[in-house]
């Protein structure tokens, strides 16, 4: 026999430890990732009395690509249009809370006088709240629905992002590029790469799976998926960036396409199976011995965790204008670390830059902290009864309205504020575009074409006509994009003294075209700088004059818009957008929010008036979502069906009730299962049965027996259908149909 390789010997143990770990972790009710964590303890080298994986790079590959998956799924989660919309709120307690604990992380790395890499990667772990952990606390606390959650759940979408940010960070500071230029250009790059991906793979990406839509099936969606996945991955690692941030990338770009929800589905098996390699990873690298040694660290960082986020994190939530009971609750609830805290651990162990005994005292202060999160969520409550008795009345009430000072800006102001703001991001988008597709004419095509045209001359007029006219459409956007909205045209009809600073921003951005168009000609003439200008400009009013160019441009951006609102368009055709009222409601304590009827809810196929849930708990049942279609404003009289998603009306404490009794009025299933199979059996009808000179209905085969007659034997090969009148004969042949026990009460009786 074929002797098997270690890889699958490895996964074998991995898959089957892990999978009984899990199973015991899930009973505890507790998250998963530790107990992938303490499975790859138990598989490591270091555990001397059990099994330990033999070929550990190959399982490191493995986990590598469990990270690249893991950042794939967060970015099909994650949506740029939903960070736009959250407003400056979740940014002041994202930005304070990764400031103040990393700050801290660092100053305490220094006092046990640990090197400076180790106190760097240190503050970005201990920054870093675990998203999978806190959202899975609040489902085992019902808490989830709750509005102080909605919360915590915006700043830890913010803290991933800025986990990937500080990843591409960390990597240029561990190459020695420590200074403030090289950390300047570090971020301009990772902009421009950013804006340049997301800007073209929204442009192709959707028109690629609209126009294979009719051919794709859930297998085919998974391999397109995650081949997508895989070559941004190729793609980002070839421009400097770790092939993590190019998964997470392309996730972004998918999340914005109609498929989002289908490639959700199909992934995360394939998420699940990698991800949980890469926590055993996480696991296998805990020496027992390293945290003995490290032990008081250890409990140090514990409690750095515990009370930095405590203090730091309800005052990032103070200064986004929360009250300071809503800011205690949401601080508390982000005393752990966890996933991204391993990612950078594995991104600094792999750069051999942090020591070893790091990524032990890491992965133990994580669990520590993840035990103890239950708890802290639970005595945020208590710890602002005590402050509230204990702080003065007038510091408390000053707390509990403090709020982020709103500017009485006058109309002028903010209609100022609107364009500018618009023609930055215009400004820089197609900026960067413009100079992407330069690149590309210089890199690419031109010596191409300096190969097909000998005349070197010619070829060289050939590729900057080319070049002009594949930027075109971007130059004109750049210099005509907002001159006739709304804004502009308010702004120069209602003040004189408007015009000046209009007309400035058109020169301006006339003159970063005027560059760009400068950049090509001199890439492939040799005039004087004074005739590139002239014939800049007159490049510059030909692409302002050109309707053909204009037309372009409109439809080339008109197609862009529509591809990144194709999944909201679809959600509003099928009825899964979210209705208008919400957060307009005029009480501070209503809001609206979604609940899944389980599949085995004992609600299922009740009407809304039996269920009576205005009475039991005093909510409102709003819309009623089923199979891609909404329902809304439900009557008395609409069923309850499984798997519908109820949006609710309600305050904080009456969701909470009822989402606590939507999830405990299920069926428990049925513990006889192995019982229920159904059996068919042949039946002589004699004269001691019950059958004889009876119907169907007279002998109670289905009423009383629980059983059905399939037919009646006529011949050696044919069953006739029973009549409801046919009278049972003595000698006649049955076939009937039932469980076992319900059998052979029949033929008993």
């Amino acid at each position: 026999m074929a002797e098997l390789t270690p890889l699958v010997k490895d996964l074998a143990l991995i898959l089957v430890v892990a999978g009984m770990v899990t199973i015991v972790f899930k009973k505890l009710k507790q998250p998963l990732v530790l107990g992938y964590i303490v499975a790859g303890f138990l598989v490591s080298p270091h555990m001397p009395y059990t099994m330990s994986v033999t070929d550990s790079e190959d399982i490191k590959v493995w986990a590598d690509i469990g990270v690249m998956f893991t950042l794939f799924s967060l970015g099909l989660d994650f949506s740029f249009k939903k960070i736009f919309k959250m407003g400056a709120a979740p940014f002041i307690a994202t930005i304070t809370i990764v400031f103040c604990m990393m700050s801290l992380g660092m100053l305490v790395g220094h006092l046990f006088g640990w090197t400076k890499m180790n106190c760097i990667f240190l503050g970005g772990m201990l920054a870093m709240s675990s998203t999978t952990i806190i959202y899975k606390a609040f489902d085992d606390l019902g808490l989830r629905q709750q509005k102080f959650a909605g919360l915590v759940m915006s700043v830890l979408i913010l803290e991933d992002i800025l986990a990937i940010v500080m990843m591409v960070m960390l990597a240029a500071i561990s190459g020695g590029g420590e200074g403030g230029d090289t950390m300047l250009m570090s971020i301009l790059k990772l902009g421009f790469f950013l804006v340049l991906w997301f800007v073209v793979g929204i442009f192709i990406i959707p028109l690629i799976l609209r126009s294979a839509r009719r051919f794709t099936n859930a297998e085919t969606l998974l391999i397109v998926s995650l081949g997508l996945c895989c070559l941004m991955a190729v793609v980002s690692t070839t421009a400097g960036f770790s092939s993590a941030f190019g998964a997470f990338v392309m996730g972004s770009i998918l999340a914005e396409t109609i498929e989002a929800e289908k490639i959700i589905k199909v992934v995360e098996p394939v998420k699940n199976l990698f991800g949980a390699i890469f926590f055993v990873s996480v696991g296998m690298l805990v020496q027992p011995h390293i945290i003995v040694e490290y032990a008081i660290p250890i409990l140090v960082l514990v409690v750095t965790i515990l009370l930095g986020q405590a203090f730091f994190g309800s005052m990032g939530f103070l200064f986004s204008g929360q009250s300071l009971k809503s800011a205690m609750r949401c601080g508390f609830s982000m005393a752990q670390i966890g996933e991204f805290s391993f990612i950078i651990a594995t991104m600094g162990l792999s750069l051999h830059v942090i020591e070893g005994f790091l990524y032990p005292v890491v992965v133990a202060v994580s669990v520590i902290t993840t035990f103890l999160t239950p708890y802290m969520m639970k005595a945020a409550l208590p710890a602002y009864d005590i402050l509230e008795r204990h702080l003065p009345k007038t510091w408390v009430r000053r707390l509990n309205h403090l709020t982020m000072s709103q500017s009485t800006t006058k109309v002028e102001d903010k209609k100022w504020k609107s364009l500018l703001s618009q023609l930055a991001v215009f400004t820089v988008v197609y900026s960067i575009l413009s100079a992407a597709t330069i690149s590309i004419m210089f890199t690419i095509v031109t010596p191409f074409i300096r190969r097909m045209i000998p005349l070197a001359s010619a070829a060289d007029a050939v590729c900057a006509v080319l070049t002009i006219l594949f930027v075109s459409p971007f130059l004109r956007a750049i210099m005509m994009k907002k001159n006739h909205s709304e804004e502009f045209k308010a702004l120069w009809t209602e003040n004189r003294l408007n015009r000046m600073p209009l007309v400035f921003t058109i020169i301006i951005r006339i003159a970063i075209a005027l560059a760009f168009v400068f950049i090509v000609c001199k890439k492939f003439t040799n005039f004087s700088n004074a005739i590139l200008i002239c014939l800049g400009m007159a490049v510059v009013l030909f692409v302002i004059l050109s309707r053909a160019i204009k037309h372009r441009s409109i439809k080339l951006e008109r197609l862009f818009i529509m591809n990144l609102r194709s999944r909201d368009i679809e959600a509003r055709v099928h009825g899964r957008r979210r209705p208008l009222f919400e957060g307009k409601l005029l009480d501070r304590d209503i809001h609206i929010a979604d609940f899944d009827v389980p599949l085995e809810s004992l609600w299922a196929g009740r009407t809304l008036k039996e269920l009576a849930l205005g009475s039991k708990y005093g909510v409102h049942v709003s819309s009623i979502l089923r199979a891609g279609r909404r329902l809304n404003i439900p009557d008395g009289e609409s069923v309850v069906f499984p798997g519908d998603k109820l949006q609710v009306i309600g305050s904080d404490e009456q969701l909470g009730v009822f989402g606590m009794a939507l999830v405990k009025e299920i069926d428990e299933g049925d513990d006889e299962l192995e019982k229920r199979e159904m059996k068919l059996r042949r039946l002589v009808v004699d004269g001691s049965s019950k059958l004889l000179g009876n119907t169907m209905e007279e002998s109670g085969i289905r009423q009383v027996f629980n059983c059905m007659v399939v037919g009646l034997e006529e011949g050696l090969e044919n069953l006739s259908q029973v009549s409801p009148q046919y009278k049972f004969e003595k000698g006649d042949i049955v076939w009937v149909v039932g469980e076992e026990d319900d059998l052979n009460r029949l033929t008993q009786e």
